[in-house]
């Protein structure tokens, strides 16, 4: 099916509940999306020193899968994105939390925000589908939407990484092999290289605090009108928090393990045997859990889901 919006796009997607969760982090399963949820509801709230004053701004925020494990430790919590379906299952799953509001996106813009409303913002998993022109607007209205002092986090598929590269191809073989009589899916994934994007944050008016980019996502933290000692303050504490933020090398290893899954290269039991070869980290946990929840999708094609006790 050929889309011409985001929003149809989207919309799509997350036809159905399980649909909107799958559409966030591939799973289609509640409690691997409050598994994913928590772990980066952990990064930003590193990245960015949450607190309870703090009035916090997620750009793409999908069924609110980050936003639910944050928004009860923050002042406010506003979510916006692009689909109203997502939004109609982010409002169903953050029922009951303090301090929620969601607004659905247009266009390439955040009108319906106040300038200088928010002390923190972040956006994880979105600008990757997104046009390189609409990714450098949305961190025009960003800032615009930022008080002074205000930090942001900000998250790409990073291009110039070996896991990065390989999951660009698959873009690429991926229209090598379409008919190409229609115009390219216009939320398919798109890349960045570390300049490249900390030259879009820079030219939107955003000071670069940090870049963390040895894996296949690139991490930026920015702030707004920060004096040079707020950015020595805050580039002190993030070299504190850094292992909390940053994905490290083994996890984009990980990464390409399960990318090697999906794309049929090897089979799930070969996977699952290597990380419970491994010593039982959180982010070799978390692989597993999600693999298994993957598993059980698509044992139609994969087989049987293995005991998940085995080792």
């Amino acid at each position: 099916m050929d889309f011409q919006s985001y929003s149809s796009f989207w919309n799509t997607q997350a036809s159905t509940d399980s649909g909107a969760l799958a559409a966030v982090d591939g799973s289609a399963s509640e409690a691997i999306v409050r598994l994913t949820g928590r772990w980066t509801a952990a990064q930003v709230r590193a990245a960015l020193d949450l607190g309870g004053e703090h009035r916090v701004l997620e750009l793409g925020c999908g069924v609110g899968r980050i936003g639910r494990e944050l928004a009860a430790d923050v002042r406010s919590w506003h979510g916006v994105d692009i689909s109203s379906m997502m939004l109609s299952v982010a409002k169903q799953r953050l029922d009951g939390v303090d301090g929620v509001s969601l607004s659905q996106l247009h266009r390439t813009s955040l009108d319906m925000l106040e300038d200088a409303s928010f002390e923190r913002v972040y956006t994880v998993a979105v600008l990757c589908h997104m046009d390189k022109e609409d990714l450098f607007l949305y961190l025009n209205e960003l800032r615009r939407v930022m008080t002074s002092g205000a930090l942001a986090y900000l998250e790409t598929w990073n291009l110039d990484h070996p896991m990065g590269w390989k999951r660009w191809r698959f873009e690429v073989d991926e229209w090598d092999r379409s008919d190409q009589t229609t115009r390219k899916n216009v939320a398919r994934n798109q890349f960045c290289t570390p300049e490249e994007f900390q030259l879009y944050a820079r030219h939107a008016g955003l000071q670069l605090l940090a870049c963390y980019s040895d894996s296949p996502w690139i991490q930026l933290i920015v702030g707004k009108d920060l004096s040079e000692d707020e950015i020595t303050a805050q580039q002190s504490r993030l070299a504190e928090v850094r292992t909390q933020v940053r994905y490290s090398q083994q996890w984009g290893e990980l990464f390409g393990g399960l990318l090697d899954v999906i794309y049929g290269v090897h089979p799930p039991e070969r996977f699952l045997d290597e990380l419970n070869a491994l010593t039982q980290d959180p982010e070799v946990e978390l692989y597993r859990d999600y693999l298994l929840a993957l598993w059980q999708q698509h044992s139609e094609h994969w087989g049987p889901v293995k005991d998940a006790q085995t080792r």
